[in-house]
């Protein structure tokens, strides 16, 4: 064939698969569409529904204040009786619970302000050391942002004296923490990753973000492929909270974590807004419960284990609004 010819097919085949690509991406968000609409059509789903735009509007009054960077404040000694009962409890029965830092690490285009509920719920429960870091608006990369979180994490064990520490991020947060703990060697620092929301397996609405960190969040780009590489040697304890009815990540399955070389724990929702996640009382609740558990903190390394059952190292049952 001539050289002419080898080009214009190269050319027609990369049109056919884009064509395809795109085919499939508005057959996933076609399916997510219809599933919502019947998730919005329940009393559970009008209930979650309500939540997320009273929250939203709550979140962007909010919003302002969190565009100012957090400055790391020194860690100060513990005095027990000023304390509510729930946090004297932690601090007298676990104090390297209680001291342990936990950082929080916001989504897309958003800031710190995100975590202002769940982080009065850390702090009433009796952990001292509750940080938030705002990265980049303009991260185009997840990469980047990972190591920008890796030199936060260092800056506040120096100055904090904690050897480990915990993350907690959303969305996007949760993205860039997981690949700071396998990738990066961030499994030597972080004690539990918890992540809220996060598209693990990628998200379709990410075709809707022509940019290059919309094409890393796509579902089986190379980011996702390295996040899915076999991960031997990493200790961290993942908590995964998601719901079936986020609708940032589609399909919402994208936000479990599946891993052979992972131990995770995983709580599912059925009825809570991607935006609403961090102040769900459920998963609140869920997850300052796990991270004040010190003989599920101080696991040993698992490695090739596969995730139990109900607080074993597994799955969660779904949780509904009675629960």
């Amino acid at each position: 064939m001539a050289p002419g010819g080898t080009g214009a097919g190269a050319v027609v085949g990369g049109v056919i698969a884009a064509a395809g690509s795109v085919r499939a991406a508005a057959m996933g968000l076609g399916r997510a569409g219809a599933y919502a609409a019947r998730t919005f059509g329940a009393p559970s789903g009008l209930r979650g529904l309500a939540v997320e735009c009273a929250w939203l509007a709550a979140h962007a009054a909010v919003y302002p204040a969190g565009l100012l960077r957090e400055q790391l404040a020194e860690p100060t000694a513990y005095r027990t009786d000023p304390l509510p009962p729930a946090r004297r409890g932690l601090i007298v029965s676990d104090l390297a619970a209680a001291g342990t830092p936990i950082l929080l690490v916001h989504g897309i285009m958003d800031n710190r302000s995100v975590f202002t509920v769940f982080r009065r719920t850390l702090r009433r429960r009796g952990f001292g050391a509750v940080h938030a870091m705002n990265y980049s608006l303009f991260t185009g990369d997840v990469r980047t942002a990972a190591h920008e979180l890796g030199r936060h994490v260092e800056r506040l064990l120096e100055q904090s004296g904690a050897e480990r520490l915990h993350i907690v991020g959303h969305s996007l947060g949760g993205v860039i923490a997981r690949y700071y703990v396998q990738r990066m060697g961030g499994s030597a620092r972080v004690d539990t990753l918890v992540t809220l929301g996060s598209p693990h397996a990628g998200t379709l609405t990410a075709h809707l973000l022509p940019t290059a960190l919309g094409r890393q969040l796509r579902p089986g780009s190379q980011l996702m492929a390295d996040l899915a590489a076999p991960a031997p040697d990493c200790g961290t304890r993942f908590l995964v909270v998601w719901s079936r009815m986020d609708q940032m990540v589609v399909p919402q399955r994208n936000a479990r974590l599946v891993h052979p070389d992972l131990h995770v724990d995983e709580l599912e929702l059925c009825d809570v807004g991607h935006l609403a996640l961090p102040i769900d009382t459920r998963s609140m609740h869920w997850v300052v419960t796990q991270l004040g558990r010190s003989e599920v903190r101080c696991h040993p390394f698992r490695r090739g284990r596969r995730p139990g059952v109900d607080g074993t190292g597994g799955r969660g049952r779904e949780a509904s609004p009675a629960s």
